[in-house]
């Protein structure tokens, strides 16, 4: 096997384990709204999750343990992710954000800085940010 070969497949595992943690919270309420669905799918696409991996990490989804991110910027993108499926039926309850704290925790972030992380988040995606963060996040 080649180094680009090893690398590639080294980054499908990261994705298809990143995939299974974004399913686990679309899951955790106990029902896949459409529109959770519709981003469940476009995530498999983006990450190169086949049909097979897909119908598997929906069937069992503990099966793949979290892969920590290889980079800070990659870390918050996972993050991102994830709230994009936690608020896609703009509602979060506790058992989302306690898999998503556990998940930031498995990416590499600190006890300190998880609780940080997780409240930042969810006031951007509630829009209860302050006029300072807005202007920040508009001139970005």
């Amino acid at each position: 096997m080649s180094i680009v070969d090893a690398y590639k497949h080294g980054e499908h595992k990261r994705n298809v384990a990143h995939f299974a943690a974004i399913a686990t919270l679309a899951k955790a309420d106990g029902v896949i709204t459409d529109k959770e669905s519709e981003i469940l799918d476009r995530f498999a696409r983006k990450l190169g999750v086949t049909a097979h991996e897909f119908k598997s990490i929906m069937d069992s989804d503990k099966k793949y343990p979290i892969d920590p991110a290889i980079s800070a910027e990659k870390r918050l993108e996972r993050i991102f992710d994830l709230f994009k499926i936690v608020f896609a039926d703009h509602k979060f309850d506790e058992n989302e954000i306690g898999l998503v704290k556990r998940y930031a925790l498995g990416l590499g972030y600190s006890k300190d800085n998880v609780d940080q992380v997780v409240h930042k988040a969810i006031k951007i995606f509630t829009g209860m940010i302050d006029f300072e963060d807005f202007q920040y996040l508009m001139g970005k």
